[in-house]
């Protein structure tokens, strides 16, 4: 897997109109990696809350589409360990997910605490969706916030696609430091629609949010490459994301479509791993 993070347009000017000598470069060079290496910990946070919040909005759309939509469900992502409450009302509803005190689903991601989903009735096949989480945790990060989703049953692709606009925040184990993201996201279903089981599920992720730590670092992202979400692994598998911060710009890279908890950040033409 592979983050590209690339020179700002100042920085890269002062390299060509400059006249460093090589110790200057050098020191130039130190400086980069040193802002890098300050904030490594907030990197790995950063790409840690974007796996976060992907995977739990999926958990909560599967709950939506298993318990509302039907499609004719014959293997579920939701052991026994989790209980599913539906409460119709008139023409829309809401669907309780209690995972307790810790409940490990079918594709691997462990999770606790309640979701509620809301939704209102279909208008021209949209319907309105409110989620929100409560004592949530997802492998062992906290989610708490949520979110208003448009939900189109069929987009002109004639597949499912939810329009989302959140702010989520989340929190880490052993640190105090928490993360928060407010953004506008479109999510695409795009294969296993309709299969009856959740392991062939795919979606496609485009959007952009910002992303603010208690500690004072942040992030702008926008993603430029379709993220890749395969519901039977419980990270992203592929897409980028270009970012904003501490005047530098760059890409994060999810990698190859393998499922694996691995990513790379490049900047100056350095790569680190990210652990997510």
């Amino acid at each position: 897997m592979k983050t590209l993070f690339k020179f700002s347009l100042t920085t890269a000017t002062l390299f060509i109109l400059t006249p460093f000598t090589s110790c200057q470069e050098d020191d130039v060079v130190d400086a980069i990696t040193n802002a890098f290496e300050f904030n490594a910990e907030d990197n790995n946070r950063a790409a840690q809350a974007d796996g976060t919040i992907e995977g739990a909005f999926n958990i909560m759309e599967n709950g939506y589409v298993e318990g509302e939509e039907g499609r004719n469900q014959t293997t579920s992502l939701f052991p026994d360990c989790v209980t599913i409450t539906i409460q119709p009302n008139g023409e829309g509803g809401v669907i309780t997910l209690d995972f307790g005190e810790g409940c490990t689903l079918n594709n691997g991601a462990n999770v606790t605490g309640i979701m509620t989903i809301e939704y209102g009735a279909f208008v021209a096949g949209t319907r309105t969706i409110n989620y929100s989480y409560n004592n949530f945790t997802y492998n062992q990060n906290t989610v708490t916030g949520g979110g208003e989703v448009f939900r189109q049953i069929a987009n002109e692709n004639e597949n499912p696609q939810s329009t989302v606009n959140e702010t989520i925040t989340v929190g880490y184990p052993n640190t105090d430091v928490t993360a928060t993201r407010t953004g506008t996201r479109v999510v695409e279903w795009t294969a296993g629609v309709g299969s009856g089981t959740w392991v062939d599920n795919i979606y496609f992720i485009t959007g952009n949010w910002d992303t603010q730590f208690t500690n004072g670092f942040f992030r702008n992202g926008l993603v430029t490459q379709t993220l890749i979400r395969e519901l039977d692994c419980p990270y992203i598998v592929s897409g980028r994301l270009e970012v904003s911060q501490n005047s530098f710009d760059g890409t994060i890279d999810w990698g190859d479509d393998s499922c694996d908890n691995q990513a790379t950040f490049e900047i100056g033409g350095e790569v680190y791993d990210i652990v997510l």
